[in-house]
């Protein structure tokens, strides 16, 4: 049962908000609603950003460089609450990022025994995704992007061959998803002075290699056809502020996964394919984009299906078993998280205590 909650101050709406006597969850932090914001603005970029790479390579005849392009286009995500040239300095720092594990994924998945080498450097790729974000202060914080990118790719066999159209694709799409967001400024003449990238002492990077690892060999060791999605699902928690938030955010993962396994079953069932298929990811990409600044959990339920049928468009997999995989790798992972950062809690007060 939900804690016994008083009315305080009021929200951006004007509305009480409900807040726990004890500082425990309420149904208030799970469902709550924020502002637009102009959301609209950062959905159409996202939108466009992830359509035009995948429209390029399926009129290329090479769907299976969707991933690099999908991946690349993650870039385009980044920035949302800055100015034009502000975001472009922050989105080329991470389309750096991004296409470095892409190609690293690539390089691990021609490994033997790849699906295990991939465990302990998706823990680094975590470790350092989270160091980035805090020096460079990227929006959205933390390393799930850059981890999802790195297993996508290293969980899907390559050759050596497959080493240059990573590299070529993924950076012309995260090339392209900067200039998406920075055209307005362009026409403005705007300046910017580039931030200054600034270490932190924390702790954070090494829970995100922990939390990712740990996950990651639970899954793998399980035998599950997707671990990666519960090395993403564990260090997704890690991103929000607090005990509170991170608990929050743990929660509305999972709960708002299962409910986007029905959205992404009905959609899986019509069996996109072409420029259908790419125009659809192109609507859900908006819609989260729409969602996720407001509500995380009903935000999964259109980011569930995208992340399903953007794997679809490089190797079509039969939908029961990506739904089943999806939804038993997010469970293990974000129980690994949340495991992680109530750990850390109790462990923090008992050291106060004593």
């Amino acid at each position: 049962m939900l804690p016994t909650t008083r009315q305080v101050a009021a929200d951006p709406k004007g509305k009480p908000r409900p807040v726990s006597r004890t500082g425990q969850l309420t149904h208030h932090d799970l469902f709550h609603f924020r502002p637009h914001a102009g959301a609209h603005r950062v959905a159409l970029r996202a939108g466009i950003s992830v359509f035009v790479p995948l429209l390029a390579v399926f009129l290329l005849g090479h769907p299976e460089w969707s991933m690099y392009a999908g991946f690349g286009a993650f870039t385009s995500l980044y920035g949302r609450n800055h100015v034009h040239l502000s975001r472009a300095a922050m989105q080329a720092s991470v389309g750096a990022a991004l296409v470095s594990v892409i190609v690293l994924g690539v390089a691990v998945s021609t490994l033997p025994h790849a699906a295990w080498v991939a465990v302990p450097i998706a823990g680094l790729v975590a470790a350092g995704a989270s160091m980035l974000s805090r020096a460079q202060d990227w929006h959205p914080p933390g390393s799930l992007f850059v981890v999802f990118a790195f297993g996508g790719c290293a969980s899907v066999p390559h050759t050596t061959a497959d080493l240059a159209p990573a590299l070529a694709v993924s950076g012309l799409s995260a090339l392209f998803a900067v200039v998406v967001g920075a055209v307005g400024g362009l026409a403005r003449g705007e300046r910017s002075t580039p931030s200054r990238a600034r270490l932190h002492r924390s702790w954070l990077p090494l829970q995100d290699a922990v939390a990712a690892s740990v996950a990651g060999a639970l899954a793998t060791a399980s035998g599950i056809g997707h671990p990666y999605w519960a090395t993403v699902a564990a260090v997704a928690p890690l991103s929000a502020r607090g005990l509170r938030g991170q608990v929050t955010r743990g929660i509305q993962r999972v709960l708002g996964t299962l409910l986007g396994l029905v959205t992404s079953g009905l959609l899986l069932s019509l069996h996109l394919a072409g420029v259908a298929l790419l125009l659809v990811i192109a609507a859900l990409q908006i819609g989260a984009e729409l969602l996720v600044g407001r509500n995380y959990g009903v935000a999964l339920l259109v980011i569930t299906p995208l992340a399903l049928l953007m794997g679809q468009t490089a190797f079509e997999q039969p939908a029961g078993q990506l739904l089943f995989d999806r939804g038993v790798e997010t469970v293990i992972g974000s129980a690994v998280g949340l495991a992680l950062v109530v750990g850390l809690n109790v462990r923090r007060r008992l050291r106060v205590q004593t």
